[in-house]
């Protein structure tokens, strides 16, 4: 697939610290070949005809921090190969992999067999912080970083403290960042939904508060004890959790689940596959706190936090099958209606979290448009589809939430599309 484009006077943001602008863009065959006059004269010599823009905008491309991929070569409902395609039709130029997996990533030779795939969507790989993710014993920080890790994690819960205060007096990560999750699952416990009201009213056994509070309490201490080391907190989830990483001394970097922003606790009927997520879903309060807590900054990104799960585990009661969506397509259009639409956010905002602000959680270069370049998205939020698992065939899936429900708003085209398919 290739795209030729000549849009004049179209919605164009150019990177970080860019604002939203209208101007003239020649794309030929995925490539940004000129802007402005020169965009239009080199049209004409290449007898490309321009085409309404109507509301659409040309933006770099999206930075997921951190999504599952358990079995990246051999697995029937999502591979490295179909990863790769489902990032790039919805618009993801690089996308973070926890380690967590059959072959977990603690070693360098799964990091090295995925790095030797060759993709324009740039694949980051978190290498585990402990051994198989037991939280019993260090990985080889310093080898696994060496050997193309871009940081370290565990799994989506807390490992124990004195293994984390081993792991930073050792200080082998340096640089690289390190994510955690705030989450005590013993705490957790059987929990499927934040305590709430809501709650109560919809019978899931409740979540309490406390299994994100109080490792957020002790990630923040270890933190002072640790200014050196680059802590990130992956996904926080209630309203509590913002306003104590907000008046903490020192302020890691955070991650935010996309459904957490877009759905709570009082929107969803009984069978929706939206309740089945890590961290638990939590209230109308916990979502007007994050959303909160993205714009004033003490949230820095967005995460899409995937873990695909195939008919068997998705046709299980919530309570029983596997934590976790899976939609990569979803997550730009909900959220340009939930913080464009609705909030009142900026595209400038909005593209701060889901692109810019997880580079830097990623400690990778930040997407932007330049000539000469396929990294770009072309976004039509006013296009209308609807969402099914077969879209687009590249994965079996099933755990994607909102079936058969319209959508406004879809990724029409990216840059790196053409290249995802090289692999086929």
């Amino acid at each position: 697939m290739t795209s030729s484009y000549l849009f004049e006077n179209i919605q164009i943001l150019e990177g970080a610290g860019s604002t939203l602008k209208k101007k003239t863009v020649l794309i030929k065959d995925g490539v940004i070949k000129a802007f402005g006059k020169k965009a239009i004269q080199n049209a004409e010599l290449l007898r490309i005809k321009s085409q309404n823009a109507k509301n659409m905008l040309l933006a770099p491309c999206l930075v997921d921090p951190h999504s599952f991929l358990e079995s990246p070569f051999s697995c029937k409902e999502e591979n490295i190969y179909t990863l790769i395609k489902k990032a790039t039709f919805a618009g993801y130029g690089q996308v973070g992999i926890l380690p967590r997996g059959e072959l977990w990533r603690d070693q360098i030779e799964p990091i090295i067999s995925i790095k030797t795939i060759k993709s324009e969507v740039l694949i980051h790989l978190w290498g585990g912080f402990s051994l198989s993710g037991k939280g019993a014993s260090l990985s080889r920080h310093a080898h696994l970083l060496q050997n193309g890790a871009i940081g370290l994690c565990d799994d989506d819960f807390i490992p124990p403290l004195e293994l984390l205060k081993q792991g930073f007096s050792l200080g082998e990560m340096k640089n690289s960042p390190i994510l955690i999750a705030p989450r005590d699952k013993i705490l957790q416990a059987d929990g499927m939904s934040r305590q709430s009201v809501e709650t109560l009213r919809a019978g899931w056994p409740p979540d309490p508060i406390e299994s994100e509070i109080l490792p957020l309490i002790q990630l923040l201490e270890l933190q002072k004890q640790y200014p050196e080391v680059a802590l990130r907190l992956m996904n926080i989830s209630t309203s509590e959790g913002v306003e104590i990483l907000k008046n903490a001394y020192s302020q890691p970097m955070a991650t935010v689940l996309w459904w957490h922003l877009v759905n709570d606790n009082s929107s969803l009927t009984p069978f929706d596959i939206g309740w089945s997520v890590t961290p638990s879903l939590g209230s109308p309060r916990d979502r007007a706190s994050l959303i909160k807590g993205l714009e004033e900054d003490v949230l820095t990104a967005i995460s899409v936090h995937s873990s695909p799960l195939d008919d068997s585990e998705t046709k299980l009661p919530a309570n029983k099958r596997k934590k976790g969506i899976s939609c990569y397509s979803l997550v730009l259009p909900l959220l340009w209606d939930q913080l464009v639409r609705r909030s009142g956010w900026g595209v400038e905002k909005l593209w701060e979290k889901i692109s810019f602000g997880p580079s830097k959680l990623l400690n990778q270069a930040e997407e932007k448009l330049s000539l000469n370049s396929n990294r770009w998205l072309l976004f039509d939020p006013e296009k209308e589809w609807v969402q099914s698992n077969e879209e687009n065939n590249f994965t079996t899936s099933t755990n994607q939430p909102i079936k058969d429900n319209k959508i406004y708003g879809k990724v029409i085209d990216c840059g790196l599309i053409s290249q995802a398919y090289q692999n086929d």
